[in-house]
């Protein structure tokens, strides 16, 4: 606050102006805001609190930086455009904002672009990675008047594929848009917990257990322990089928009374029932569940190396968990307590011996939920229940989102208004829903993709391709396998990310990789380029590098409309990440990136570098780092790896 109060009185302002609960020495915005605000109300009489609320930033630079309908000041005033006319002309003289102009009931203040510059690029070079990010970590407190209270603790549930299955688009929406809000959470302060809820239990690990041993392979397994299990689930999955087919068949010949041998067929039966794979499965299950050494033993190693596999692959996203947890982490115990505190609230009921939770007394739409089966096994909403219960008592959170898709929006709202009918509000009012929707035609030139890997290898070798038609580019490439593959990676998040959650997206391998239009090539290729400018601007000045852009260059050189214009879009970083704390959307933030790269790439020809004077060389190269800084920042947020060359 000190520099910028000394910024301020170099342009004229003996005082920061800052409304309750503004950040103005992170926020530019705030900073704005809040002296159009005391502007305002002092000319007009109308209280601060009323106007604050009103100045919303414009969407078309043509319309000003700030906007104001004069209706929301609730004055009782009959003809409004003349309101905004008289408010217009009474606005004093300012050495950061111009005079509104009128348009209709519309007051449109522009910044004065010399103490924009002046204020707003040091600002950017200082902070550097944290720029934006500091204007939102009061968020994450839990009392931001006093921070000795500590920060909010938030668990971020996402990806969760099951062991041994193939990792579906669902899968990968999740992981995407679940890493995203992690990065979003932690960059607003709150304390984040990663969490992978694995689907790691069950009787399939038993028919898998079986399959292993008639057709697994140590080496197979140590080498790619997903794939190899899968395979194997696969080939012991169809044995169990064909099984299933000889008994239903020889019970059907028996029963038409065809069977030349009705005992030899019933031998059949028995032999299978009580010693196929499904029998076997089932046994092999009940010794898991019995906590029987052997058994436990084989399945924790498949669970093990595959954590390990997943490790590998989420790390080539950017994301890692702090918690690898899972369906067998849930208690029985804390099932059995769920159980009881249902029945004893009256909440459970029992009907044909299986045990129901009837939740239309509360919404149609939830409908009646089954919490246990006849034969006492629990089902996924049972240990959904166990599970939460036991996340609290573990991290004490204030907040939990479940990153599913939206065909699983019956089961989670089934889930809250279960914990909150049971008197569990303390947890419900504390989880949210994040769903989304589907990806449509995920396949690839080799079929259809099943893991991760396979997804991100063959989008790796399209872009890979693609890099080859630029021949002279290619060969200044230091890596061009790695760079592929990470260019391969943003190409299938930016296409994952630029719709809003809810909505399907057609997985288009040719669009997404594309440097044409708005995908994640195009984005890294402006990153790269603002590096390539920096590289070409050092080569030819070496000093340059050990200039310290923020208090050498002389920033009110700065005065192109293509200068001021990306200035301008500089500046609302900070509020468009504060935005996307409430929006919870990866496209709000990756809308602004696109709009700044733009910005960007019409604004080269306007603002040579080379060949300028030293003066506004190093003005000019001050903006840019700046760009460059808070691209990056966006991009690191999406959790995209920007490179430096392509």
């Amino acid at each position: 606050m000190d520099e910028l109060a000394g910024a301020l009185q170099k342009v004229g302002l003996d005082k920061v102006p800052a409304e309750p609960n503004t950040y103005p020495a992170h926020n530019p915005f705030d900073l704005f805001r809040s002296h159009v605000t005391e502007l305002l109300a002092k000319s007009s009489g109308i209280d601060n609190k009323i106007i604050y609320p009103t100045l919303q930033k414009t969407s078309k630079s043509e319309h000003g930086d700030l906007q104001l309908a004069v209706q929301a000041l609730r004055q009782k005033r009959k003809d409004m455009a003349e309101f905004a006319k008289e408010l217009a002309d009474n606005f004093p003289e300012s050495p950061l904002v111009d005079k509104p102009a009128v348009t209709g009931t519309l007051l449109n203040f522009f910044y004065k672009p010399e103490p924009l510059s002046t204020l707003v690029l040091p600002n950017i070079l200082k902070s550097g990675p944290t720029y934006g990010f500091s204007a939102a970590q009061h968020l994450g407190l839990k009392d931001p008047a006093d921070p000795s209270k500590g920060r909010k603790k938030i668990i971020v549930e996402f990806s969760s594929p099951n062991i041994a299955k193939p990792f579906h688009a669902g899968h990968l929406r999740s992981t995407i848009i679940g890493g995203f809000l992690g990065n979003l959470y932690e960059g607003a302060g709150w304390d984040v917990v990663r969490m992978n809820y694995l689907g790691d239990w069950g009787k399939q690990y038993g028919v898998l257990a079986v399959g292993f041993d008639l057709f697994g392979s140590e080496e197979e397994l140590v080498k790619n322990p997903i794939g190899h299990l899968y395979d194997v689930y696969v080939k012991i999955s169809k044995k169990a089928a064909e099984e299933a087919d000889v008994v239903k068949a020889a019970k059907e010949e028996i029963a038409k009374g065809e069977g030349a041998n009705t005992a030899e067929l019933e031998a059949k039966i028995k032999e299978i029932e009580e010693n196929g794979v499904d029998q076997q499965a089932r046994q092999y299950f009940v010794k898991m569940c019995d906590g029987e050494e052997k058994a436990l033993g084989i399945w924790k190693r498949f669970r093990d190396l595959s954590i390990e596999k997943y490790k590998k692959t989420y790390a080539r996203l950017n994301i890692h968990y702090d918690d690898y947890s899972g369906e067998s982490q849930v208690k029985e115990e804390s099932m059995e307590e769920a159980a009881q505190v249902l029945q004893e609230k009256g909440v459970s009921e029992v009907s044909d011996g299986a045990v129901m939770v009837d939740l239309t007394k509360y919404s149609k739409k939830l409908g009646k939920a089954l919490v246990k089966k006849k034969d006492g096994t629990s089902l996924y909403l049972t240990r959904d229940i166990g599970e939460a219960k036991q996340r609290m008592e573990k991290y004490n959170f204030d907040k939990m989102i479940y990153v599913v898709a939206s065909q699983q929006d019956l089961h989670l709202a089934q889930l809250f208004k279960i914990e909150e009918a049971m008197g569990w509000t303390d947890i419900s009012s504390k989880c949210q829903h994040i769903n989304f929707g589907m990806v449509l035609g995920m396949s690839t030139r080799k079929g259809t993709a099943k893991f991760l890997d396979d997804i991100l290898a063959e989008v790796g070798e399209k872009m890979h391709e693609v890099m080859k038609t630029n021949e002279n580019k290619y060969a200044q490439i230091e890596d061009p396998l790695k760079t592929a593959d990470t260019l391969g990676i943003s190409a299938v998040m930016v296409q994952d990310m630029k719709g809003k959650r809810i909505n399907n997206y057609t997985f288009d391998m040719d669009r997404m990789c594309s440097f044409e239009g708005d995908t994640g090539p195009y984005l890294q290729y402006a990153h790269a380029r603002l590096c390539s400018i920096r590289r070409k601007v050092i080569a030819a000045h070496p000093d340059v590098e050990e200039v310290d852009l923020a208090t050498a260059a002389d920033l009110t050189l700065l005065k192109e409309p293509q200068a001021i214009g990306l200035i301008r879009e500089l500046a609302s970083w900070p509020d468009v990440l504060l935005n996307t704390v409430k929006t919870q959307e990866p496209t709000t933030v990756l809308t602004y990136l696109f709009k700044m790269a733009h910005a960007l790439s019409s604004s080269y020809d306007h603002l040579q570098i080379l060949g300028s004077e030293r003066d506004v060389l190093l003005a000019r190269l001050a903006l840019y780092t700046a760009a460059r800084q808070v691209l990056n920042n966006g991009m690191r947020l999406l959790g995209l790896n920007p490179v430096e060359r392509m």
